[in-house]
């Protein structure tokens, strides 16, 4: 007797075709192979119409996934894309291809005389960029010497890696990059309304494509169309009619500008350092301090006993203010989401662009002002480039200053420091410390990830013993 087969694999199908027939799986006695069979004679985008978007059944589309790929969007572009939840995807990697040539993406709010400040500003510091690479490869190669056991070609690459890990401190938001993703098409929805409003030009137009690349049959195929095949179908064309901007967020961001700035007192002017690590007790002082710490450019400590400070009224007034713009469509603000520590960190944004990558954490930014100064890899003085990698950054600095925003934000480089929110678990906050602590990793976030572990050791000393993370002196530079 022929035993049942228990473990059934299905082939890649359209995205809308495959939620449709793991939903149908899900609410009948047919088979897989019965659901698919069903599937290919029925209107999915009718189904997905009916229990989707009008009754709310949101958890079909995770059963439907869709490959993406965004080629020549600029790094802050490619940074908001990833920042999904439930994202799976790759950019393009910094340590390991020479972007000294790779010209600008031009923000489309600019006018032509802007143009032309962002455009001179952006080559001088590629050209930096690849000053800096080359003196910092020369310096490493006198520094560390090949391993006999290593060839020449994997230690050419390697120091060259290092190198790049300390030149792309001049590269900045404005520089073309590539993106792969794979997600479900409820996280897709999400994103292509989160992009659809946002304050970028350069996202609202990728939201629009996005829509428009769904309703379209795919660019790239698996093989070629046999003679009587069907031409691929559109990749999720009952998403791209539903998934309009997300005005919510936009409005809310404006109006808790607006309460701030006419509500909180004069900044304190008091700096808690590169990390801080709070566990906030009060829950409602917390959650209206995250809701404030994007619109202001304070410090979340001091937002923080600021709010547990105030009455129960005006904590509630902030909330409310929040969610003024909610309609039923709308998901509750991530700033009403966390866990119970809170990392503040005043880093440069290069780190941040590898540490957002973080799926088990709740992540909020400041705005990209380029007003807390930049940050100089040790490496930079000793290869005899400080000359060079200052002048770029400071008459970087000062062109963002010329440009209106937000498309000013694209000039700010990856040296530049910024503030930036992480909510998370213990869990979270050890792996954080362990794997990006590690010899293979850049060294600004490696000294990030070492002090995330010494603010817990001083926070949670039973728990901080468990984190066992590498101290940044102990280095392998040829490892990668």
């Amino acid at each position: 007797m022929t035993p049942t087969k228990r473990v059934i694999t299905v082939a890649p199908m359209p995205p809308e075709k495959s939620a449709y027939a793991l939903a149908r799986y899900s609410r009948s006695a047919d088979s897989i192979r019965e659901s698919i069979a069903w599937v290919r004679t029925h209107d999915s985008e009718k189904f997905l119409e009916s229990f989707y978007f009008q009754y709310g059944h949101a958890s079909i589309a995770d059963l439907g996934h869709a490959v993406m790929c965004f080629e020549g969007i600029s790094e802050l572009a490619a940074t908001e894309i990833e920042e999904e939840p439930l994202w799976d995807g790759q950019a393009k990697s910094s340590r390991y291809q020479d972007f000294s040539r790779s010209g600008v993406v031009m923000p489309p709010e600019f006018a032509e005389a802007d143009r032309a400040v962002y455009r001179a500003a952006g080559e001088a510091l590629l050209a930096a960029y690849g000053k800096v690479k080359e003196l910092a490869q020369a310096c490493l190669g006198e520094r560390l010497p090949r391993p006999a056991d290593m060839p020449p070609g994997a230690y050419q690459r390697n120091l060259a890696a290092r190198a790049f890990d300390v030149a792309r401190y001049l590269l900045f938001w404005g520089v073309p990059t590539n993106v792969g993703q794979v997600t479900s098409i409820r996280t897709l929805e999400k994103q292509i309304r989160r992009l659809r409003g946002s304050e970028y030009g350069e996202l609202r137009e990728l939201g629009e494509e996005m829509a428009a690349a769904c309703a379209a049959q795919p660019d790239c195929l698996w093989g070629a169309e046999g003679p009587g095949e069907r031409p691929p179908e559109p990749v999720a064309p009952t998403l791209a009619r539903h998934a309009e901007a997300d005005r919510h967020a936009a409005q809310s961001r404006e109006d808790l500008k607006q309460w701030a700035e006419q509500n909180l007192p004069p900044p304190a002017g008091v700096e808690p350092g590169r990390v801080d690590l709070l566990k906030p007790e009060h829950l409602p002082a917390d959650i209206a301090a995250t809701l404030l710490y994007p619109v202001t450019g304070r410090p979340f400590r001091e937002l923080y006993e600021l709010a547990r400070g105030w009455s129960e009224a005006l904590r509630r007034e902030v909330l409310d203010v929040a969610l003024g713009s909610r309609t039923p469509r709308d998901e509750i603000l991530a700033g009403f989401r966390g866990g119970p520590y809170t990392y503040d960190l005043t880093i440069d944004i290069g780190a941040y662009r590898d540490l957002h990558r973080h799926r088990r954490c709740q992540k909020f930014r400041q705005s990209y002002a380029g007003a807390l100064g930049y940050d100089t890899p040790a490496l930079v003085r000793e290869a005899g480039a400080a000359e060079v990698y200052d002048s770029a950054m400071q008459a970087a600095v000062a062109a963002l200053g010329q440009l209106p925003g937000p498309g000013a934000h694209y000039l700010l480089p990856f040296g530049a420091r910024s503030r930036f929110l992480f909510k998370m678990d213990f869990a979270e906050a050890e792996y954080m410390a362990r794997l990006r602590s590690g010899v293979k990793g850049h060294f600004s976030y490696r000294q990030i990830a070492w002090e995330m572990k010494c603010k817990m050791d001083e926070l949670e000393p039973e728990l901080g013993r468990l984190i066992v993370a590498t101290p940044p002196w102990v280095e392998d530079p040829l490892r990668r």
